[in-house]
């Protein structure tokens, strides 16, 4: 096991600025509770439209699982016509 963390910064388009954060607010606590989800939090800057994950992973398998739950999978898919942008995902490990 490896944990890891990941930053995830998500464009909405502006008319879906609102339902693109509470498609996530709506993850938010099931992610929260899920093996190996050891931080998931969500932040935002209204002013820009943007969105802002940035989660703490035990390992691969636990994200991987993650992205297999059915209420992740419904976020992904409104993502498709919401976002202006492929979310520009960082994945890091903590050094100090």
């Amino acid at each position: 096991m490896s944990p890891f963390y990941l930053f995830a910064e998500i464009s909405p388009k502006p008319e879906h600025f609102i339902e693109a954060r509470d498609a996530v607010m709506s993850i938010v606590k099931p992610t929260r509770e899920e093996p190996g989800c050891e931080r998931f939090n969500l932040f935002e800057n209204e002013a820009e439209h943007r969105l802002y994950l940035f989660e703490e992973w035990r390992d691969q398998s636990d994200l991987d699982a993650h992205y297999e739950k059915p209420y992740t999978a419904a976020v992904f898919s409104k993502y498709e016509n919401w976002l202006l942008r492929a979310p520009a995902i960082s994945k890091m490990q903590k050094r100090a």
